[in-house]
């Protein structure tokens, strides 16, 4: 059954008068509610507050990295393990195709259903998680096979035992070696990027966003039981952090924002997929035919935080 939010209860409400037409074979009827329920989605979709964008970042039925994979490739198969510790669930990698592209997929997948839940630890990566990306990141590299990387994480987990296995240094390990990889890489958020354990797999020659995606340092929870000692507060940390596609790509932290389809991600999922198949494929065309990509990934990656003095300007 699908899940509607506070907001958008107008148009569950539409979408069950159609429900009813459909079953009384009422096709005057069901046309009208259609038209209604698209102007109804775009009234709704280009009003939302940031804590509304936040809340379907993490809705339920939004498409998690798995379901990505399985409606973009073909031919695809899971490689599992970092070769030092287990398989970490919370990361996936399967290496298959995208139309002819041989690609390998890292995503973050959090996983449905309380028992996979569990077993994706809620999408929250361990240190061999990361470990695993980059083994096999350094395998694409081998081959010259070209990485998509999938962001969907509350955080790296930061249990005592991730913590006592690297879980820092591992995060810290793929930042630098992602930055000088020598293949084409494209990241891209596609709900929620939390912290380090969004960067870990963030570092890349384009970084997106899905439009109804957030990125952002900490949780707005965080930040609000750390600035207020209250985590009631997260609406307002919501808007304080600025962590909307928008404003990241004003400051010049992502390079581009994929557009959802009218009805959203969640709502839409494969032609939420085909958006992204094509940002990549289009991504990746342009990344090769540049010359010195990694130099110029390197240059943009270190160019972050950059401002201007106008006290001295």
């Amino acid at each position: 059954m699908a899940v509607y939010l506070d907001f958008e209860q107008r148009l569950k409400s539409l979408q069950d008068d159609i429900d009813e037409a459909s079953v009384k074979n009422d096709e005057a009827a069901k046309s009208i509610l259609i038209k209604d329920l698209e102007k109804e989605l775009k009234k709704v979709y280009s009003n939302l507050s940031d804590y509304q964008r936040l809340q379907l970042a993490r809705h339920p039925d939004r498409p998690y990295a798995l379901d990505y994979m399985e409606l973009m490739m073909t031919n695809s198969q899971e490689i599992s393990g970092d070769r030092h510790f287990k398989d970490d669930k919370s990361i996936i990698c399967h290496l298959g195709y995208i139309d002819d592209e041989r690609v390998l997929v890292i995503g973050e997948e959090k996983g449905r259903g309380t028992k996979n839940k569990l077993a994706r630890n809620f999408g929250m990566p361990h240190p061999e998680g990361y470990r695993k990306a980059l083994r096999l990141a350094k395998m694409a590299e081998k081959f010259n096979i070209p990485i998509l990387m999938l962001v969907d994480t509350p955080g790296a987990y930061p249990g005592l035992g991730a913590e006592e296995r690297g879980q820092s240094e591992a995060i810290a390990k793929n930042l630098q070696e992602f930055s000088v990889l020598k293949v084409p890489t494209i990241s891209v958020v596609i709900g929620e990027g939390g912290s380090g354990g969004a960067l870990a797999i963030a570092v890349a020659d384009r970084l997106a966003m899905m439009e109804y995606s957030i990125f952002s340092v900490i949780s707005p929870e965080g930040c609000a039981a750390i600035l207020w000692n209250d985590p009631s507060k997260m609406e307002a940390a919501t808007k304080a952090m600025k962590i909307t596609p928008t404003e990241l790509k004003n400051a010049h932290l992502i390079d581009d924002i994929i557009k959802e389809p009218l009805d959203a991600a969640h709502r839409n999922k494969k032609e939420a997929a085909d958006a992204i198949k094509h940002y990549f494929l289009e991504s990746l065309r342009q990344i090769r035919e540049d010359s010195d990509f990694v130099s110029h990934r390197y240059d943009k990656i270190m160019s972050y935080g950059s401002y201007i003095d106008n006290d001295n300007a």
